[in-house]
């Protein structure tokens, strides 16, 4: 199948009829075959480009599955609501990939690329009695509309940030390290002068393993926009039955030192309350989802501290809470903020706003007019989200992240 470049794709952003038939007629099959897609895609990927795998794509997600679950939930949910009228145009859905695109240096030559191999894997796996050319052409639409939206969306956010695109990597150097009683380790950087962001948003953070392999994960900013020291939290990952250890933040808990020199891209992210000056927050976390909110909370006592803020944070017990600490200090500067806590391993004091268990939202008063904020794992983005929608709140005031590369599976 021959490979297209971007520049003659069509750009208008839609399908024609002819193309959206087409793609309805075999959507049920090429999602029931997603993940053998999906699956082939990547070894032919890695097997040309190993590069990509040492320097680009998280190692992690890969031995687990996850980004290739994560590919196949973004074209399938793509492709059904390019073509059911009823749904959102997908360019809308796209910004998370966009901003986390442009934090990992992505640029519009990677794309035939991606192109080139998930096509070869289409073919594979379907068969070319079935990927006829009527079929690959409606498909190849989908893709290229798909990708010309991200890079039309990641230029933006690399002239925004006033450099080339994917020229978003400083190497900068570690002034300060302190290690949270939870295990989570704050990591201070300098940069060349005031560096602005917006509350929320993270950096990608590049590390050279002992492999030679240079691997890039995202963390979320803590500190207060505008000066020349960025502040970022990395929770080390630990091996489960299910899960290999985080490769780079347990480099960073074993090896990072004061005087070290790191990898730092610029601030990206849209998870922030830019606009909402004036209107109740709501920002519910799990584990380390509290990173993002602390980020806001630092934001709002610098900026905005008379405004009405709701935190609401579940975690395995106190021990385990990242930042508690400076959670509960940045509550106290706020007026108008209050705290609830739920650990899953129980309460060991009667607290005034902790309780047992999951995260229950029956008992708590959230505002109709409140934007929240959740982020965490899927379980707890989507338990949440379904109480929130379930007691009345606009899913339009809902805004989710996930620190997995499931993103899409929200939508």
């Amino acid at each position: 199948m021959p490979v297209r470049k971007p520049e003659t794709a069509v750009a208008a952003g839609e399908l024609d009829k002819r193309h959206a038939d087409v793609v309805s007629a075999t959507l049920p099959l090429i999602a029931s075959r997603i993940d053998d897609i999906t699956r082939e895609f990547y070894q032919g990927l890695f097997g040309n480009h190993p590069e990509l795998l040492r320097n680009l794509f998280n190692r992690g997600n890969q031995a687990q599955g996850a980004q290739q679950r994560a590919l196949a939930a973004s074209i399938a949910t793509f492709a059904t609501h390019l073509v059911d009228p009823d749904l959102p145009h997908p360019a809308e859905l796209l910004s998370r990939i966009g901003h986390k695109h442009a934090s990992l240096g992505v640029t519009a030559e990677q794309y035939p690329i991606v192109h080139e191999h998930l096509f070869a894997a289409i073919v594979k796996v379907l068969g070319a009695e079935t990927v006829t050319a009527e079929v690959a052409e409606a498909w190849d639409r989908v893709y290229w509309i798909m990708a010309e939206t991200l890079i039309a969306l990641e230029r933006d956010l690399y002239a925004s940030a006033g450099v080339e695109p994917g020229d978003v990597y400083r190497r900068l150097r570690v002034t300060s390290r302190v290690d949270d009683p939870s295990g989570a380790v704050l990591v201070t950087v300098a940069t060349d002068g005031p560096t602005k962001f917006l509350p929320g948003q993270y950096v990608s953070v590049g590390v050279t393993l002992p492999d030679g392999a240079r691997q890039l994960r995202q963390y979320s900013l803590v500190s207060v926009s505008g000066t020349d020291r960025l502040t970022f939290a990395v929770k080390p990952v630990d091996a489960t039955a299910d899960a290999p250890a985080g490769e780079v933040s347990n480099w960073i808990r074993a090896n990072l030192c004061v005087g070290d020199l790191l990898d730092v891209t610029l601030p990206f992210g849209d998870l922030h309350p830019a606009r909402l000056a004036g209107q109740p927050l709501v920002l519910a976390s799990a584990g380390v989802g509290v990173t993002p909110m602390v980020g806001i909370l630092e934001a709002l006592a610098a900026e905005q501290p008379d405004t009405r803020v709701q935190v609401l944070h579940a975690d395995r017990s106190d021990t385990t809470h990242p930042l508690r600490e400076r959670q509960h200090e940045l509550i106290a500067a706020l007026p108008n903020a209050s705290l609830d806590v739920w650990y899953e391993d129980g309460v060991t004091a009667r607290t005034p706003g902790v309780h047992p268990g999951l995260m229950n939202l029956s008992g708590v008063d959230v505002p109709d007019d409140a934007q929240v904020y959740l982020c965490g794992g899927a379980g707890f983005v989507q338990a949440v989200r379904t109480q929130l929608v379930e007691r009345g709140i606009a899913a339009e005031r809902v805004h989710c992240e996930l620190f997995s590369p499931n993103d899409w599976l929200l939508d």
